[in-house]
C-alpha cells in the first residue's frame, strides 16, 4: 500500500515539474523573441555603439494587450557611462493579429505614456529606466492615470552585429524578468553636409567675325 502510494505521488510530481519548468522557461522561448524580431523595422548602424532611438514591439496573450516602446537614448554629459533620455510606451488591446492598433470600437483601449529616463552603459551592458511618467495621448478608452502605472526598467546586452539587445524588463507590477527585444532603429547622427555642385560656365558661341572672337 505505501509503495502504491509513493508511486502515485511520483506520477503526480512528475507532470507537475515539467509544468513548472514550462512556465518558468516559456518567457525565454526562441519562437517568441523571433516573432518580436519580426516586427521590427530594420536596423540602424549609427556611429555611436549605444545612441539613438531602440524599439521593441511585444504582444501579451495573457492580458490581450500590445505593447510597443520606443527607447530614445543619448550619453549623459560629462559621464564615460551614464545615459539620459525618454521612453515612450504605446499600447493598444486587441487580439493576436492586430500587430497594428485596430479602430476604436468602444471597447478596450489605445494610449501612450510618455517616461523621462536614465541609465548606464558598460562594456554593452545596457540599464535604462524611467524616472517620471505622465500620460500623454489616449485614443480609444483612456489613459492610465496617477497610480495605475509602473515605470518601466530594461537591462540587457547590446549585440553590435544585429543593432539588437534582448532585455528583460522590471517595473515591480505585471512585468517581472519579461523578455523584450530592442533593435535601433534610428540614429542621432548630424546629417551630412550637403554637396555642392557648382555649374560649369556656358560655352561662348562661335563668331565669325575674326578678330578678338572665337572662330
Amino acid at each position: 500500500m505505501d509503495r502504491a502510494r509513493h508511486n502515485r505521488r511520483r506520477l503526480v510530481a512528475a507532470p507537475l515539474l515539467v509544468a513548472i519548468c514550462v512556465l518558468v522557461t516559456a518567457p525565454l522561448a526562441p519562437a517568441d523573441v523571433q516573432e518580436q524580431r519580426a516586427r521590427l523595422p530594420p536596423p540602424a548602424t549609427c556611429s555611436d555603439p549605444v545612441e539613438g532611438t531602440w524599439m521593441s514591439h511585444k504582444y501579451y496573450p495573457e492580458y490581450a494587450d500590445w505593447y510597443v516602446f520606443s527607447l530614445r537614448i543619448r550619453r549623459a554629459q560629462g559621464s564615460s557611462s551614464g545615459l539620459t533620455g525618454e521612453i515612450q510606451a504605446h499600447v493598444w488591446s486587441g487580439g493576436p493579429r492586430d500587430a497594428e492598433p485596430p479602430a476604436c470600437t468602444g471597447f478596450g483601449s489605445h494610449w501612450t505614456v510618455f517616461m523621462t529616463a536614465q541609465g548606464t552603459i558598460d562594456d554593452g551592458r545596457i540599464h535604462f529606466w524611467g524616472t517620471s511618467w505622465r500620460p500623454e495621448t489616449a485614443f480609444c478608452g483612456r489613459a492610465p492615470v496617477s497610480g495605475e502605472y509602473n515605470l518601466d526598467h530594461f537591462s540587457g546586452t547590446i549585440d553590435p552585429a544585429i543593432q539588437e539587445f534582448q532585455s528583460v524588463n522590471n517595473d515591480g507590477g505585471r512585468s517581472v524578468n519579461d523578455p523584450t527585444v530592442f533593435r535601433r532603429v534610428g540614429c542621432f547622427d548630424p546629417p551630412a553636409a550637403p554637396h555642392v555642385k557648382v555649374a560649369p560656365p556656358p560655352f561662348y558661341p562661335r563668331s565669325n567675325s575674326g578678330g578678338c572672337g572665337w572662330w
